[in-house]
């Protein structure tokens, strides 16, 4: 059931399943305790209660032998035993005079009770024999009617359990389902936009690169570089959205990409957003260092942690970027993100500084790659400090 769940859930309605179901599965636990208990306490109490009247005739029999003792005291002091069952006598100070019972102490205040796999029975004596007030009569239990405790609550605490899971399932289609409307008219949005940018982006695109700026005066090249920029972002969007809405689509190509090659291609793509915020770019990178993937989804997983960390660092920041023989790096000294929020950094939709654009899905999309090929993705950040991703192989 809740396999069949899993292939359509996103992190956050994972998140909300699982908590629904730990505090459910709690609650369910403890109610069914509590029901085993009150009936495990009801049947024992049938049990005394169905034992009473054997137990009472028990007592009488051995009253009669004390009575009988008492009579004959100065001829026999012999305290009579019976196989059957175990017994002792009290004074009226509840002190006891004699017993031949298994436990230590008996509770006289009870008039027939259950421990350590004995019965007890207390019953106080009209006539004083012996100096007696009260005697207590000591039986096994068989543990029949414990075992056809356990018995019942397996089964119909089974049958109960299965119709609360059901009910519980019933119950969080109904909690999620607000949810997965939100996120599927995010999702439709998102599909409509993309679909409307599609033209407009290629057409912006085209004629940027058919411009030559070198013969512009340095103004209108200034505005020209502004326009690149903007377009550039929006194409990068564009990217993403469209990666995101189709990537169960896209057929992967995997080859041996140079990494250090491929990192410095999209610095280049992105010298103009460098260039506009006079960020320091330095890049250190070990020759013919490969990884086995497909070179279009391992440039948009560079090109998404490039432009966060662009667009989070300050003007004048820097950026550095490592390639060393398994791992890439790449650390800037933008505004960095507190402890708390870099687990929830990969999750579709996050965001966390709402002074800077973006639908929050470019880090989605890198956990979605980075999965895809087994790769690990580290995130150590410092508020004011900077942001330093890490990707392994």
């Amino acid at each position: 059931m809740l396999k069949s769940w899993d292939i359509n859930l996103r992190e956050s309605e994972k998140k909300t399943l699982l908590s629904f179901l730990a505090l459910y599965l709690f609650l369910m636990f403890v109610i069914l305790l509590f029901v085993g208990v009150l009936y495990y306490v009801s049947q024992k109490e049938v049990m005394l209660q169905s034992k009473r009247m054997e137990l009472s005739d028990l007592t009488n029999e051995h009253i009669a032998k004390l009575k009988e003792l008492h009579v004959t005291f100065y001829k026999n002091k012999n305290y009579p035993r019976d196989e059957r069952f175990n017994s002792a006598i009290y004074d009226s100070s509840l002190k006891q005079i004699f017993s031949t019972t298994k436990a230590k102490k008996i509770n006289l205040y009870e008039d027939s009770y259950l421990e350590d796999g004995k019965i007890y029975f207390i019953k106080e004596l009209e006539s004083y024999y012996l100096g007696a007030r009260y005697i207590a009569i000591e039986v096994d239990d068989a543990g029949i009617w414990k075992k056809k405790v356990y018995q019942d609550l397996a089964i119909y605490g089974s049958i109960v359990f299965m119709l609360l899971l059901l009910f519980g399932y019933f119950l969080l289609n109904i909690l999620l389902q607000p949810m997965r409307n939100a996120l599927a008219l995010l999702d439709r949005f998102i599909k409509d936009t993309t679909h409307e940018l599609s033209t407009p982006v290629n057409a912006i695109m085209s004629n940027i690169e058919m411009i030559d700026i070198d013969s512009l005066d340095e103004k209108l090249q200034k505005k020209i570089k502004r326009i690149n920029i903007g377009a550039r972002t929006v194409a990068n969007l564009y990217q993403d959205l469209t990666y995101l809405m189709l990537s169960h689509k896209i057929v992967s190509h995997d080859e041996d990409v140079d990494v250090g090659l491929l990192v410095k291609e999209r610095v280049e793509y992105f010298s103009l957003f460098l260039e506009s915020k006079k960020i320091e770019f330095n890049i250190k990178a070990q020759e013919h260092i490969t990884v086995h993937i497909d070179r279009k989804k391992f440039a948009k997983v560079v090109d998404n942690i490039l432009s966060n960390a662009i667009k989070y660092n300050s003007v004048g920041g820097k950026i550095d970027v490592e390639v060393s023989s398994n791992v890439l790096s790449i650390e800037d000294t933008g505004r960095g993100i507190e402890q708390k929020n870099i687990k929830r950094m990969f999750e579709r939709y996050s965001r966390f500084d709402p002074s800077v654009g973006g639908f929050g899905i470019g880090l989605s999309i890198v956990s979605m790659i980075t999965k895809e090929y087994g790769l690990h993705v580290e995130i150590k950040s410092t508020v004011g400090v900077g942001t330093k991703v890490s990707i392994s192989w």
